[in-house]
């Protein structure tokens, strides 16, 4: 038996899930897992089903071709674990790529690090899990930056990623790349109320007093960090925490949520709804 993750989205209207239940039953599928949802602001239908089954990936298929046409499924269907090849980008904080290097190592995340982007030496960064990943140091300055983009595109290509995690890669994407990207690019980015843009958040936060912070990993869109959501997570902070100590505990919100979001990706369990996202999370 092999074990196989189906995800699909359309239009909603009766008799999907009995139908698509049924059909994998009638193959000899069982169903280990199953959740869905029925979006009644945008009327879209959202399910991902767990199920094991002795098929192949394209025998799966062709047995619901008739599913698939009859209710204009847009599907995903992949073996269950199936390591799924990731390029990461990294600027000087390290502490995102080395929490993704480590689950991986140990067998957390179904990911195959393809190569890793960088805009700093690889010197930089202060890391001994990179071990025998390509790392590429690619600049960007104002004058190159469409010629550094086509280079990271390049090699999204030439490796076959299929995701690509902004793992505190601080620089921002044009609208142009952000779209090759839509939907397979994953960013961190620091929550707080009231808004703290530009340098050191965290320091801005402090001297307005915050009582929590936080972290949001997103997909990237042409808007600035305002793509679909996939996971958020927050800290309480007091008056006696320093910037340091945001800084710190911000460093652990990050680590935690940008694993989270890379893993529900990977596993299939995040499907896009419009500008917001659905989360089938465990």
């Amino acid at each position: 038996m092999s074990d196989y993750i189906l995800t699909l989205r359309c239009d909603n209207r009766s008799g999907i899930v009995a139908a698509v239940a049924a059909k994998l039953a009638a193959h000899g599928g069982d169903i280990t897992e199953a959740h869905q949802f029925d979006d009644p602001e945008t009327g879209m239908f959202f399910m991902r089903v767990a199920f094991r089954m002795e098929a192949s990936p394209d025998a799966v298929r062709t047995a619901l071709q008739a599913e698939i046409a009859g209710f204009g499924l847009d599907i995903t269907l992949r073996p269950a674990g199936e390591k799924r090849k990731v390029l990461l980008m990294v600027s000087k904080f390290d502490h995102c790529l080395g929490d993704l290097l480590y689950r991986t190592r140990i067998g957390e995340l179904a990911l195959d690090p393809v190569a890793i982007v960088g805009n700093h030496p690889r010197e930089a960064l202060n890391l001994t899990l990179l071990g025998t990943i390509p790392y590429h140091h690619l600049p960007v300055t104002k004058e190159n930056k469409a010629q550094q983009e086509a280079a990271i595109r390049h090699l999204v290509e030439e490796t076959g990623a299929e995701l690509v995690v902004l793992a505190r890669y601080m620089q921002i994407l044009s609208d142009e790349f952000s779209g090759f990207l839509s939907g397979r690019c994953i960013n961190i980015h620091h929550s707080f109320l009231p808004g703290f843009k530009g340098a050191k958040p965290y320091h801005q936060a402090h001297t307005r007093g915050v009582k929590m912070i936080g972290a949001t990993a997103h997909y990237v869109t042409g808007d600035l960090d305002e793509g679909p959501i996939i996971c958020q997570d927050v800290e309480p902070v007091s008056h006696a925490d320093t910037p340091d100590d945001l800084v710190r505990k911000g460093r652990d919100i990050e680590r935690r949520v940008l694993a989270r979001a890379v893993s529900f990706h990977l596993e299939d369990r995040v499907l896009i709804n419009k500008h917001k996202t659905v989360v089938f999370a465990k």
